[in-house]
C-alpha cells in the first residue's frame, strides 16, 4: 500500500456524548495536517484493526488519536490532541501525543560532563533543559519510511550539536497495532558518545474525549522506590521506597486518593501533585514487564502498560490551565489527563547511580513499550 493511500483525506471519528441517545460526528481533515515545515512535509496516518484505531501524524511522531471500546463496546478517544498542526504548533502545552527526544524529562541547568568536555542545552523549564529543549524531536517532521493500516515507521537525523548534544543520532521509530495492542518500538545509533533517552509523551483520560478528571482512575505502578526530587524536580539522587507515602501505587487506588496531603509531603508539594519517575521492578535489567495500569470504573476501560526500560514518569496533569482546547472543543483542564512515560532517570548524565543514558559509537539503542487496552 503507498504512502499516498495511507495518507488520509478524510476521517469521521464517531463520539458518543454523555447523553447515549445523542450522537455527534467529528471530521479529522487529512488538509489540516498537510503542511510543509523547514521544507518537509506533515500528514496524518491511520492505523487500525476491529480493536483499536491510532490516528498519527509525523509532525513530532504526535499519537493524534487512539480509539478503543468501553465496557459497552462504545469507541472512544482515550488520548488528547488537536484537530491540525497549527494547534499543535500554538499549543501552551508542546508535547502532545509526540516523540521525546534526545532526553526525555530534566537535566539539571542543562548541563552534563562527557569524556572531559561540558556540553550546555537550552533552558527550557525554569532552570533546567526539559524534553530535548524547544527544538527537540517533537518539533520535528519525521520521515516515513513505511505505512500500511498495521504500523508506520520514521526516521529522523539529529545533527551533531542540535540542542547542544554531540553525535549526528539517526533514530527509528516504529507504531504497530496487534489486537488490542500499540507498541512503540525505538531505535538510534550515533557516530559521537551522547545521551539518549527516548520516549512517547501522550496524555490520557480513560473516559475517552478528554471527559471529566483522571483522579477517579484507578493506577497501580509497578515499583517498589521512585527518584525523589528537589524543587525544581531534578533528583535528589536517591532511590527512596514508596512504602507509607502517597507514592505508594503498588496496589491500586484512585490517582486522587493522597492528593490532599500536598500540605505535609514535601515531594507532592515540589510537583503540585504527582510528576516523578517509578524505579520499576524488574527481573532482569532490559526486561519486558508490566509498569502501570489504569482503569476508568466508569467506562470501564483499562489500559496496561509494559516496557523493556527502568522507570516510568507520572504525570498528573497538574499543570494544565484550560488554555488549550483539543480536538472535541474540549479545554484541557487541570487534572483531567495523566502521562505515563516510560523512560530512563531524569538527569541520568548527572546521577552517578542511576542507569547509563550514554550512547556510544558502535553500539545500538533499541527499546519497546507496549500499550494494551481492555475492558475492566
Amino acid at each position: 500500500m503507498t504512502l499516498n493511500k495511507i495518507a488520509l483525506t478524510l476521517i469521521w471519528l464517531s463520539i458518543v456524548s454523555c447523553e447515549p441517545a445523542k450522537k455527534k460526528e467529528f471530521v479529522l481533515k487529512a488538509s489540516d495536517f498537510q503542511i510543509e515545515i523547514k521544507g518537509k512535509k506533515t500528514d496524518l496516518y491511520l492505523l487500525k484493526n476491529d480493536k483499536i484505531q491510532v490516528y498519527i501524524t509525523n509532525y513530532g511522531g504526535r499519537i493524534v488519536s487512539l480509539l478503543t471500546p468501553d465496557s459497552k463496546g462504545v469507541m472512544g478517544d482515550v488520548v488528547l490532541g488537536f484537530k491540525s498542526i497549527a494547534d499543535y504548533q500554538r499549543a501552551k502545552t508542546p508535547y502532545h501525543g509526540c516523540l521525546i527526544g534526545r532526553y526525555g524529562n530534566r537535566i539539571a541547568k542543562g548541563k552534563f560532563e562527557l569524556d572531559g568536555t561540558t556540553y550546555q542545552l537550552p533552558i527550557n523549564n525554569n532552570e533546567n533543559h526539559l524534553h530535548g529543549g524547544p527544538e527537540g524531536f517533537h518539533n520535528q517532521v519525521w520521515e516515513v519510511v513505511s505505512a500500511n493500516e498495521n504500523s508506520i515507521v520514521m526516521t529522523y537525523l539529529s545533527k551533531d550539536e542540535e540542542m547542544g548534544y554531540p553525535g549526528n543520532l539517526t533514530v527509528e521509530v516504529t507504531y504497530a497495532i496487534n489486537d488490542n495492542e500499540l507498541s512503540i518500538s525505538y531505535k538510534a545509533s550515533t557516530d559521537k558518545a551522547t545521551p539518549v533517552n527516548l520516549t512517547n509523551h501522550a496524555f490520557f483520560n480513560l473516559a475517552g474525549q478528554a471527559k471529566g478528571s483522571i483522579n477517579d482512575h484507578l493506577l497501580m505502578i509497578n515499583a517498589d522506590h521512585f527518584t525523589s526530587v528537589d524543587e525544581s524536580l531534578i533528583p535528589l539522587g536517591e532511590i527512596r521506597s514508596v512504602e507509607g507515602s502517597p507514592f505508594d501505587f503498588r496496589r491500586a487506588k484512585t490517582i486522587g486518593q493522597d492528593l490532599n496531603q500536598q500540605g505535609s509531603d514535601t515531594q507532592l508539594s515540589h510537583g503540585g501533585g504527582y510528576d516523578h519517575n517509578f524505579v520499576l521492578n524488574k527481573v532482569s535489567p532490559g526486561s519486558m514487564s508490566l509498569a502501570a495500569r489504569v482503569v476508568d470504573p466508569k467506562s470501564g476501560r483499562q489500559m496496561d502498560i509494559l516496557t523493556e526500560e527502568p522507570g516510568i514518569q507520572f504525570y498528573g496533569g497538574n499543570f494544565m490551565d484550560g488554555s488549550d482546547v483539543g480536538k472535541y472543543g474540549t479545554k484541557f483542564e487541570y487534572q483531567a489527563s495523566f502521562a505515563l512515560e516510560t523512560q530512563h532517570f531524569p538527569d541520568s548524565p548527572n546521577q552517578p547511580i542511576f542507569p547509563s543514558t550514554i550512547l556510544n559509537p558502535g553500539k545500538t539503542y533499541q527499546t519497546k513499550s507496549i500499550y494494551r487496552f481492555s475492558k475492566y
